[in-house]
């Protein structure tokens, strides 16, 4: 059994940076595809970014395209997402997941392990 705990959420300004953090234990970390999530109040849980188990592709939703960045250290058994000019839309809870796929997929379905998550907020 994974465990996957986000950290690095908070409150930041329109065009501001994160970067969020998931640490995992319990398991072995490089065998996982992990990917990031996020859901907003009233709406569906969406698919970020996705790292394959060794780091050499990701997979990246449109909407975040060219500004938010996913990464891992598997030594330390943690993938990043770091995220720059953010946007007011962009505020949700922000959830990683472990897939025991090879290919990092937008697939929510496809992971089996979720962390419990952490609030971002982007003021105007």
């Amino acid at each position: 059994q994974v465990q996957l705990v986000e950290s690095g959420g908070g409150l930041v300004q329109a065009g501001g940076s994160l970067r969020l953090s998931c640490a995992a234990s319990g398991g072995t970390f490089s065998i996982y595809s992990m990917g990031w999530f996020r859901q907003a109040p009233g709406k569906e849980r969406e698919f970020v970014a996705a790292i394959s188990r060794s780091g050499g592709s990701t997979n990246t939703a449109d909407s975040v395209k060219g500004r938010f960045t996913i990464s891992r250290d598997n030594p330390k058994d943690t993938v990043y997402l770091q995220m720059n000019s953010l946007k007011p839309e962009d505020s949700a809870v922000y959830y990683c997941a472990a897939s025991a796929g090879f290919s990092p997929t937008p697939d929510k379905d496809k992971y089996i392990y979720w962390g419990q998550g952490t609030q971002v907020t982007v003021s105007s």
